[in-house]
């Protein structure tokens, strides 16, 4: 059977999804950083995100400042950390939240490759107390100026540039990492977007 050029794009990116890979956006206000972060998400090959959101709404998504990402990258809920990290932990996830900590690893020095979530928190606070607590670990993102954080979009972007980087040296973009029976259900599902 051929495929259309659609139908082979959307084989092409199926195979390059990371489904041991996800990131946690923890009460990000700004729906246009939600955008933008669904947009790094699709673009190094993450499945789903966690949207944890306990002191506000959940974020509505406008397809324009997402660039339609929204549509291609699956989102799970969450109304509290506990809930969130158990599942997270539950499949198999290594939980690593962004902060300025003493005990922080940089980025770099982090293993990305195997089954990793990361934290990024809101555009005022950063990752709560609470969240950071329960994580694995934390971690930083290193800086050589005057300013000691970034755009939460941009912290995101950055992050997930470094796995790609990290999984692409390990070989996990050369074959799919979804079984063939989860690649035909999504095959389909994908198809009728």
């Amino acid at each position: 059977m051929t495929l259309t050029p659609r139908l082979e794009k959307i084989q092409r990116v199926l195979s390059h999804r990371q489904p041991d890979l996800t990131i946690v956006m923890e009460n990000i206000h700004d729906p246009h950083n939600v955008s933008a972060m669904l947009r790094s998400a699709d673009a190094v090959g993450v499945n789903e995100v966690q949207l944890l959101y306990t002191n506000t709404v959940f974020p509505k998504i406008g397809k324009k400042s997402s660039s339609s990402a929204s549509k291609w990258v699956g989102r799970r809920r969450f109304d509290n950390v506990h809930a969130c990290y158990d599942q997270l932990r539950g499949e198999g996830f290594k939980i690593y939240a962004t902060r300025l900590d003493s005990n922080a690893l940089p980025l770099y020095d982090i293993d990305l490759t195997g089954k990793t979530a990361l934290v990024f928190g809101n555009e005022h606070m950063g990752v709560s107390d609470e969240t950071a607590a329960l994580a694995d670990g934390t971690l930083i993102i290193p800086m050589m100026g005057m300013i000691q954080s970034l755009n939460v979009s941009v912290a995101c972007a950055v992050a997930l540039y470094e796995a790609l980087r990290q999984r692409t040296a390990a070989g996990k973009y050369a074959s799919a990492q979804f079984d063939q029976s989860a690649l035909d259900a999504l095959m389909e599902e994908w198809r009728k977007k």
